[in-house]
């Protein structure tokens, strides 16, 4: 009885190893980091651009630079990675990765772009975030080390197969009326909370990951050999694909305007992290094969890392003081006093200005020190030269 059972485990075992499951695995995993430092590195490159053109008297416009071109490449690169390596890896070990984003941009503003605090706040700005990289990095190791092992050969049939099964479709009817609920309070009751906005944001990026996964993997079937884009089923994941992206960054780019941007990076991880795994437990089955122990390791990991990313992001947040600065209006010749919470004082532009270099005259003031003597009104003497002409009498 123990060498059958024995036996049915090895042969277990070697089917999923003979799928090529753990080197897939390593090689998606792989991929997926390499493109998050890519993509990390490519956005502090164009942001060293923005920031090198707006110190000096460069007209030339951001996208003329190398530089930005540099990073542009990078970010191709780095999204290109990232998108096939949905294509080796399961989701839920792809959509966490994305906080190797976050550690590198937070290194790489450190060092690279030079963003330092005063002395006296480093400990208490910095400590959390070393603990935050700590935490971030903890949980990346145990969530890859301990995170689901089976993964499928994604061909059309597969794929169909997954898309009219009950637990996919009871799914989707939950996402559209949780969709259609937060949308109808984010339009007609103008709910713009950062949870609503990224909810929504959220949803639509669970629908992303399964599209791309399936086109990514579609793609590399495709490229071995075995043709999978004359099926129907590629021209609809592709068209949701495209759809769902485009919906997402328009929600994403309304949130940004409305609130912090530290905010929205940690709120929008964990969501979309959360939401990822769900898509990809339900539609690909990717924990069906794993055991409670590897779970538990698994969520463990993940948590650390929600946590991390969230001190990161939070010690991130710079309060902006009060620093007025007084411009001439030259169509009055009034002194006025402008108030735009900038740390950092805009560049000359040509204009009259003192205590800064630059003339806001389309900033609403924030007072008027000086007032107008309104020059003494005479009124006219009754001069016949200056005055109405007489009647004629008769």
């Amino acid at each position: 009885m123990i060498d059958k059972l024995f036996l049915k485990t090895s042969r277990m075992d070697f089917s999923r190893a003979d799928g090529g499951s753990y080197t897939d695995n390593l090689i998606g995993t792989l991929l997926a980091i390499f493109g998050n430092v890519l993509v990390s590195i490519s956005l502090t490159i164009q942001k060293y651009s923005h920031v090198t053109l707006a110190g000096t008297k460069d007209p030339r416009a951001f996208y003329r630079t190398k530089t930005w071109w540099c990073g542009f490449v990078l970010t191709c690169l780095g999204e290109g990675a990232n998108f096939v390596s949905y294509a080796f890896a399961p989701l839920a070990l792809v959509a966490p990765l994305n906080a190797v984003s976050v550690i590198t941009s937070s290194i790489l503003g450190l060092v690279f772009l030079r963003e330092k605090s005063k002395p006296r706040d480093f400990a208490r700005r910095y400590g959390l975030s070393f603990l935050g990289l700590i935490l971030t990095t903890g949980g990346t190791y145990l969530f890859v080390a301990f995170g689901p092992n089976s993964h499928e050969k994604l061909q059309a049939e597969n794929i169909v197969k997954h898309l009219v099964g009950w637990p996919v479709l009871l799914y989707l009817l939950l996402e559209i009326i949780m969709f259609c609920l937060l949308l109808y309070f984010y339009k007609q009751h103008r709910a713009n909370y950062v949870i609503v906005v990224l909810m929504l944001v959220a949803l639509l990026g669970s629908i992303t990951v399964i599209t791309v996964k399936a086109v990514s993997g579609m793609l590399v079937l495709s490229f071995e050999g075995n043709m999978q884009l004359d099926y129907p089923i590629f021209s609809v994941m592709f068209v949701c694909m495209v759809a769902s992206v485009i919906f997402q960054a328009r929600f994403l780019s309304q949130a940004c305007k409305l609130h912090d941007s530290c905010l929205i990076a940690s709120v929008n991880y964990i969501l979309s992290t959360v939401f990822a795994v769900v898509a990809g437990a339900v539609f690909y089955f990717e924990f069906k094969n794993e055991n409670i122990l590897h779970i538990c390791m698994y969520l463990l990991g993940t948590a650390f890392c929600f946590l991390g990313v969230y001190l990161i992001t939070k010690n991130r947040r710079k309060s902006k003081s009060f620093e007025p600065y007084v411009t001439m209006d030259m169509a009055n010749g009034v002194p006025v006093i402008h108030d735009k919470g900038l740390v950092v004082q805009p560049d000359f532009n040509g204009s009259f200005s003192y205590g800064a270099l630059v003339n806001n005259d389309g900033v609403a003031p924030a007072a008027l020190p000086v007032k107008l003597e309104q020059p003494p009104v005479r009124s006219r003497s009754p001069d016949g030269s200056h005055g109405h002409p007489d009647l004629k009498t008769d």
